[in-house]
């Protein structure tokens, strides 16, 4: 079998367990992840490498976790859903994740429905099948899924446990064309480390504070200086109202520094580097609406922003 490689992107409705199976596949964990709904707002790569094999040169699965399947209320939302169906287009085949544990209802056809627009190769990927006390009731599930699309594959796995993450890979193999690597081996994912650092400090404020308080909130990184031995770092929380800036703060700074704490030591495990993190608090009324303010919050916007920036001999850090 000739080297395969390709483009699959992860999609389903909120907590269906998407970030989870990314890092699983990986082996890293590039996806922060929460109970809290609609955690993950951008579109993650991942790259799986698969050494040479009996009767297989190898391959190369470039994964796409996607923000979940949603009808958005704010820009924030709308840019999320844009997200989805950029990662959908050009892919060579889709992971629709459904949570076994719950009942199918309009989201997961809003799902569907988006698999459906975009004519892609599909396998159902049934997540979460350690939660089912009764093992038989996963056969009449399958079933019921079995008569909503025309799946290639139906893999029952446990995303959490990295149970049925072989069959799943393998199987993902055999449906990606002989193709070449798009990355370098030692490459596990497109997101700079900045981003990554961003996202951490996020995943702390998920973890940290309850209710509405983490969908207000967002992260911008101003300072990124990643050195041998000391990294130094200056990021924003963003919230739109007083009252929340108080509650991120904490009585004498108590909840910013818990979330520092934690963050920071996150961001050191994945830099490798001991790291001076410096978090300040600010209020963006209403910037979930605003669409300018949320162009800014794309990576990839930001680092288009920070070349342009660039003076003569200057590098990205």
């Amino acid at each position: 079998m000739p080297f395969r490689s390709g483009f699959v992107c992860i999609l389903g409705r909120p907590n269906a367990g998407k970030s989870t199976l990314l890092n699983a596949l990986v082996g890293e964990k590039l996806a922060i992840i929460s109970p809290k709904p609609q955690t993950t707002r951008s579109r993650i790569q991942g790259i799986v490498h698969l050494p040479k094999a009996k009767g297989r040169d190898g391959a190369q699965i470039v994964l796409i976790d996607t923000p979940g399947v949603h009808k958005p209320d704010s820009s924030l939302g709308r840019k999320m859903m844009v997200e989805v169906r950029e990662a959908l287009e050009g892919c060579d085949l889709v992971l629709v994740l459904m949570d076994v544990t719950h009942k199918f209802d309009p989201r997961d056809q809003f799902a569907l429905d988006l698999l459906k627009q975009s004519g892609t190769k599909a396998f159902l990927i049934l997540n979460k099948i350690d939660l089912l006390r009764e093992k038989a009731r996963l056969f009449p599930i399958i079933e019921e899924y079995r008569k909503l699309s025309d799946f290639a594959e139906i893999i029952p796995l446990s995303a959490l446990k990295r149970d049925g993450l072989d069959i799943l890979l393998k199987k993902v193999v055999a449906a990606l064309p002989a193709g070449p690597a798009y990355f370098p081996e030692d490459q596990v994912t497109d997101q700079p480390a900045r981003f990554m650092a961003a996202e951490t400090i996020r995943e702390q404020i998920l973890h940290a504070t309850s209710e509405e308080l983490p969908y207000a909130t967002t992260v911008i990184v101003d300072a990124f200086q990643e050195g041998t031995k000391l990294s130094r770092i200056s990021a924003t929380i963003y919230c739109e109202r007083e009252g929340q800036k108080g509650i991120l703060v904490g009585k004498r700074g108590q909840m910013l520094k818990k979330i520092g704490t934690g963050a920071r030591l996150q961001i050191e495990r994945m830099l490798g580097t001991r790291v001076f993190l410096e978090l300040f608090v600010k209020v963006q009324p209403g910037w979930r609406d605003s669409r300018v303010f949320v162009e800014e919050l794309d990576w990839r916007h930001q680092l288009e922003h920070m070349m342009t920036q660039q003076g003569p001999g200057e590098t990205e850090q």
